[in-house]
């Protein structure tokens, strides 16, 4: 995860902006704030919710290099079919953003051969900065249209610079063996690759490839409501295993030395961020609850004074938007819960 500064009066200004409705310049395309929010956003639950851009894009991941500029990517369109690879975008202020274009294909690992002959499309990359360079998360999910055959991988700036170019650290096999994969450094320097629902493992010093097995993150506390579950949880866990954070997206970040541990889940019909916590890295792992509302698949950071942003991209009907980037700001609340900045204390066990 990548952890920066930002000028508090310029981002509270482009929030001003976005608030009032005005337009910005975005890739040399004029873009407004939306709209129309929904009932989640104007009863104070999303409170802060701004938009980014009107680009298309799903798997929203934002991070801050040495330069002190702004990195987005994420999925690019067509979602669901052949995108050759990964998009970057820069801004100096999150108001204005400059496309560096498409900066990795991918194709040329062996193990991409059966995605590319399916024209598969790549998922949900994320950026980091860390070890002096840049790097890329992917994934590619099933080439013969199941989960088993899915598998995730790991880039890294050749040059230093976010927009490359990139090689890829394990070319020969697939790194994670499901999607959506992300990077944790924690605070002695270990890095950690994860990916899916909470799979993990420590990488090698020298970022190689992984240096052990992975290990399942699992929750203390089970939650059996049908209504708190994806209809692909019993698929992945088993039709009674509720002990886990959430079905994808999985994300991992540390705050007042606890891990926190995210992941997205289908919960009351929306698309939502769960996060479960521990005092150890491997767990065991808090009962979860719902964080974010129709922010699930998200990463966050943490600004110059120590605020914490959680991206968002929409992923459900009831979402204040579809498919466009944007950032939430969140705190934490008296037992330690992220929640949205503007939300009510919530009430329930953990």
């Amino acid at each position: 995860m990548c952890t920066g500064s930002i000028s508090v009066n310029r981002y509270a200004a482009l929030l001003a902006l976005l608030a009032a409705g005005g337009a910005h310049l975005l890739a040399g395309e004029k873009v407004s704030a939306p709209a129309r929010l929904s009932a989640a956003v104007r009863d104070g639950q999303l409170s802060g919710l701004r938009r980014l851009g009107d680009m298309s894009l799903r798997d929203t991941s934002v991070c801050r290099g040495p330069d002190g500029m702004w990195y987005l990517t994420g999925t690019v369109p067509p979602f669901w079919s052949y995108n050759e690879g990964i998009k970057i975008w820069k801004s100096k202020d999150m108001a204005a953003w400059e496309p560096l274009g498409m900066v990795w294909r991918y194709g040329a690992s062996p193990w991409h051969k059966p995605y590319l002959e399916a024209k598969k499309p790549l998922w949900a990359p994320e950026i980091h900065y860390l070890k002096g360079t840049f790097w890329l998360t992917y994934s590619l999910p099933g080439w013969d249209g199941t989960a088993k055959t899915s598998g995730s991988g790991l880039l890294k700036s050749t040059s230093g610079r976010a927009e490359g170019p990139y090689v890829d650290v394990q070319a020969a096999e697939r790194m994670g063996d499901e999607i959506d994969a992300s990077l944790f450094e924690d605070d002695d320097g270990s890095v950690y690759f994860l990916w899916h629902s909470g799979k993990i493992a420590r990488m090698k010093d020298d970022m190689s490839g992984l240096a052990e097995r992975y290990h399942g993150l699992k929750t203390t506390g089970a939650d059996p409501d049908p209504r708190h579950h994806s209809g692909l949880c019993a698929g992945i866990f088993g039709k009674d295993s509720f002990d886990h954070v959430g079905y994808e997206g999985a994300f991992l970040f540390k705050v007042n030395g606890k891990y926190y541990l995210s992941c997205a889940e289908h919960w009351d019909g929306r698309y939502s961020c769960c996060i479960a916590t521990a005092d150890r890295i491997y767990g065991p792992y808090s009962r979860r609850y719902e964080a974010v509302p129709h922010g699930g698949h998200n990463v966050f950071f943490k600004d110059e004074v120590g605020d914490w942003w959680s991206t968002y991209f929409g992923s459900d009907g009831k979402a204040p938007w579809q498919e466009k980037p944007g950032v939430l700001p969140v705190r934490l609340d008296s037992p330690g819960r992220i929640r949205p900045a503007g939300s009510q204390p919530a009430t329930e066990p953990q």
